[in-house]
């Protein structure tokens, strides 16, 4: 593991609780800037990995972390911070998202006039899907904050929130009542909400987050990060290129000459071009020995409403927005040379480049089981840096910053952070959540 020496911030020493950790992208991304942190997790496999790049945590229920044992965090945490789970939230289908965001928005309204955790528990359990509500821990966490006795009922400083787009109308009221009503005990807080995509940060794919920065009454209005690179504009790039057949037995690779990375119109904004699949990957770096033969991937769901397509991009694209299904896009690589017109089905990512193109450092120990899912739901490290950055007043970092590889942590780091973690060096204990 390596970290980079703590900057000044806004904070004298930032410290960051983070919810719903998953295998850790905030971590890597505070670790990076010399942030220490704290996240809790509930999936076991996510732990392992946690505790294999030497991240603090808590194997846990979040819920069930503030409600039986919040007491028992460190006093100094200042910073919250967590992306809780989406799946309750599309837009899609028969409209039940944009039910359950009007439902969630009532509770919203609920706890910050103080009504009591019990009503509001024994009613969330009418939802028809009980992750809904798990939306409103960081809100929760937020006001249990100011009723710490172990914290001297001091509020969090700073909350970093995340989460795909459809979760913005969520955080938009968030921003309402942070901003114009306050905590229970009357603490505001100056908030900025968007979404944001992710390639304009330096991340290798093309993937949209609704982002929530709030910075409390004092410590100045925060700002959101800056963008480093250019928006990969799809349409732009198929006019130009003439598009990217579909893979068959013997697909081409590039349909037309491909522009080098820098050519093109908006060359005098001041940012990079984006960062491709090619620019990730093709390089040596640790153990991953580098893909610098030209290639084509080919995702395992449609593009464009065309199922023959099937989400097809070269090295010289970003890629498509990593998910869990990371593992099974087809890798169709080059006979030829550096402009070959004629490519053969390779192999698919390992686990390695598919972190890499999430922007973890090369080298990142995931552990456990699925971890395809665990690499497609983390947030992305780099991303995850320049939200911290924002919100922290820390200088943006760099995509070197997470090219490093990462060092695991040795056989008795690992231990006692299990011991920490679960309550014993080597196995879950009854403290730890079940799957069922």
């Amino acid at each position: 593991m390596t970290s980079t020496p703590p900057h000044q911030s806004i904070l004298d020493k930032p410290f960051v609780l983070d919810l719903f950790a998953g295998p850790g992208g905030l971590d890597v991304a505070g670790h990076r800037l010399g942030v220490p942190s704290l996240g809790i997790e509930w999936d076991k496999s996510a732990c392992l990995t946690r505790y294999a790049a030497g991240l603090d945590t808590l194997h846990a229920d979040v819920s069930a972390v503030r409600r039986e044992s919040f007491e028992s965090l460190p006093p100094e945490i200042n910073v919250l911070a967590g992306g809780p789970p989406c799946q309750t939230y599309s837009v899609a289908g028969k409209g039940t998202g944009r039910k359950a965001l009007e439902e969630v928005k009532k509770f919203i309204d609920r706890l910050m006039a103080g009504d009591s955790d019990e009503e509001i528990d024994k009613e969330l359990q009418n939802l028809s899907d009980p992750r809904t509500a798990l939306v409103l821990e960081p809100l929760r966490y937020a006001i249990q904050a100011t009723r710490s006795p172990n914290r001297g009922h001091r509020p969090y400083d700073v909350i970093v929130l995340e989460q795909v787009p459809a979760v913005r109308a969520l955080w938009d009221r968030y921003a309402e009542v942070l901003q114009e009503i306050g905590l229970p005990d009357g603490t505001t807080y100056k908030v900025v909400v968007d979404v944001l995509a992710t390639e304009t940060y330096g991340v290798p794919q093309t993937r949209s987050r609704a982002v929530l920065i709030a910075r409390r009454e004092g410590l100045g209005a925060p700002s959101l990060p800056e963008a480093t690179h250019r928006a990969y504009e799809a349409r732009e790039w198929n006019r130009r290129n003439g598009g990217v057949a579909a893979p068959t037995n013997q697909p081409t690779l590039y349909d037309a000459e491909v522009p080098e990375p820098g050519e093109g119109p908006a060359e005098d904004d001041g940012l990079e071009h984006w960062t491709s699949m090619g620019d990730a990957l093709a390089e040596p770096v640790g153990t991953h020995p580098g893909r610098r033969t030209p290639f084509l991937i080919r995702s395992n769901y449609g593009s464009s409403g065309i199922p023959g397509r099937r989400g097809v991009r070269t090295d010289r694209q970003p890629a498509t927005t990593v998910t869990g299904r990371i593992s099974r896009f087809v890798v169709f690589e080059s006979v030829g040379d550096r402009h070959p017109d004629v490519v053969r089905e390779g192999s698919r990512f390992s686990m390695n480049e598919a972190g890499m193109l999430q922007s973890f450092p090369p080298d990142y120990p995931w552990s456990g089981k699925a971890q395809a899912q665990q690499v497609g739901n983390a947030v992305p490290p780099l991303f995850g840096a320049h939200l911290l950055s924002a919100a922290l007043g820390l200088p943006a970092p760099t995509p070197a910053t997470m090219r490093k590889p990462w060092v695991p942590a040795t056989e008795e780091q690992r231990a006692k952070l299990r011991s920490h973690g679960c309550g014993t060096a080597d196995d879950c204990t009854a403290r730890c959540p079940r799957p069922e």
